[in-house]
């Protein structure tokens, strides 16, 4: 985290797309187990609605990962529920098969298209 603080410091670009896997540096903090990483990285203004990716966006990857608190913060910084893209196609595709049900129903309740 450290280190990340010092790069934003720094000035680091919060929306380049590090690799073609995880599609912005947001997409990759959801991996890092570090919710802190990602509060720093929405507070530095990231683009939540970015594409790219195997994971197509930041709301996939939240609901892949499990993270119900971050897919909130993603939805208080208006995170598009129905973005399509990905390995998925959808956010609400992705809480399907991980099978994070009420992951999956918050996401309806904000307006998802089944």
């Amino acid at each position: 985290m450290d280190v990340v603080r010092l790069l934003l410091e720094k000035g680091a670009d919060v929306d380049t797309q590090p690799t073609p896997l995880q599609g912005n540096a947001l997409q990759a903090a959801f991996f890092s187990d570090d919710k802190e990483i990602v509060r720093m990285l929405l507070e530095r203004g990231v683009d939540v609605n970015a594409q790219g990716g195997s994971y197509g966006n930041a709301l996939q990857a939240a609901f892949l990962q499990g993270q119900k608190d971050v897919v909130q913060l993603l939805f208080v910084k208006a995170a598009n529920v129905n973005a399509q893209g990905g390995c998925y196609g959808n956010a609400l595709r992705a809480a399907a098969v991980t099978e994070q049900e009420e992951i999956r129903q918050l996401h309806l309740g904000h307006g998802a298209h089944p």
